[in-house]
């Protein structure tokens, strides 16, 4: 792996829309580039056991966390041809219907832009130490499974 900048990955709470706006509004004057390709997780308001999630309340060891999404990043410019990429995650509380993943890349053409996200997004989900705690209605809780 190169010894490229690490970028800051995590933020606290929701990741809002206008964020989400400005980021690719950013990315106009960037002319060589052909294709974005964008994942949004979204906070479900999934029934378990008979009761509904409000919430979710993230935490990750951290460094280990954003040592795992440079990896994971620079896997993505060594396998995909691309012009830049975004990721951005949680911590904290983010309530049902907010965004807590939002996975931005870009390149010359849509193939590289698509293959690439979906990869960098299945390997955030399967090798990135972040936990969440989905809170109920009831205030109670319980600890999430990273399922498809």
């Amino acid at each position: 792996m190169s010894e490229k900048k690490k970028h800051k990955v995590f933020v606290n709470g929701a990741i809002i829309p206008q964020f989400i706006a400005d980021s690719i509004a950013k990315h106009s004057t960037k002319t060589s580039i052909g294709a974005h390709d964008i994942f949004l997780g979204q906070v479900r308001n999934d029934i378990i056991n008979g009761k509904t999630v409000n919430s979710i309340e993230y935490t990750a060891y951290e460094e280990m966390a954003e040592e795992k999404f440079h990896e994971i990043r620079e896997s993505a410019f060594s396998k995909y041809n691309l012009t830049c990429m975004h990721i951005y995650h949680s911590l904290g509380s983010v309530k049902a219907g907010e965004i807590c993943l939002f996975v931005f890349v870009s390149s010359s053409h849509r193939k590289d832009a698509f293959d690439a996200c979906r990869d960098i997004v299945e390997q955030i989900k399967a090798n990135v130490p972040i936990f969440g705690k989905e809170i109920f209605d009831d205030d109670s809780f319980v600890w999430k499974e990273n399922k498809e």
